[in-house]
């Protein structure tokens, strides 16, 4: 797969559908220069290792059960359904909604990746939801100005972003349970773009 050479400016977006999350990234957003300089390399790597390690230990056959960081309804009526490593699904370009086919239609859940640390070391960033897998990337995210602040970040500190996005297209068609879904792959994974999980990784880019 091939990436982008240099990191294209994404300007900020916000999903009226979903709730409005604040940006991790504000400090290097808005240019702040205290967030600036909390941000180097050492402090960048530790963050990445944190995350990276705790996904690794779930990725494990057997790893040790860690909780329930928050609450997951559950409804008897609504079918669940098995979802695959997200490392398993084909990787795309966060552009793919340029091509002049979609390469996907339909509910699916989405998984967003970095790959800048290297084979093996990839860091789910985000994951969400959609009923609309060939339009929900292409319109307003707020994820977007997650990932641009976080590519700036990667630059200054001497790494190159490496981007991809993966989606799995077997999801409900049911809103109700593709959104459950949703939730148990975040209590799973943690990715540190989700709302749900922005509290327990303390992050370098944000000025607090």
């Amino acid at each position: 797969m091939l990436w982008p050479k240099q990191w294209p400016g994404l300007a900020k977006h916000q999903d009226v559908s979903k709730v409005h999350q604040p940006s991790l990234f504000k400090g290097i957003a808005g240019g702040n220069t205290a967030a600036e300089l909390q941000l180097g390399p050492d402090a960048l790597q530790a963050w990445q290792g944190r995350v990276l390690q705790y996904q690794q230990q779930q990725r494990k056959p057997c790893h040790p059960g860690q909780g329930q960081l928050f609450a997951i309804p559950s409804d008897p009526a609504i079918p669940t359904a098995a979802v695959p490593d997200p490392l398993s699904l084909p990787a795309q370009h966060l552009q793919f909604w340029r091509w002049p086919a979609p390469p996907q239609r339909g509910a699916a859940l989405y998984f967003v990746f970095d790959h800048s640390l290297g084979a093996g070391n990839d860091l789910l960033l985000y994951l969400g939801e959609t009923c609309q897998a060939d339009r929900r990337w292409k319109g307003e995210h707020d994820c977007k100005a997650y990932l641009a602040a976080y590519g700036e970040g990667l630059v200054r500190c001497g790494q190159l972003p490496q981007l991809s996005i993966r989606f799995w297209c077997d999801a409900p068609s049911n809103t109700r349970a593709r959104r459950l879904l949703e939730l148990e792959q975040i209590q799973l994974w943690q990715p540190p773009f989700n709302k749900e999980c922005r509290q327990r990784w303390q992050t370098p880019f944000q000025n607090s």
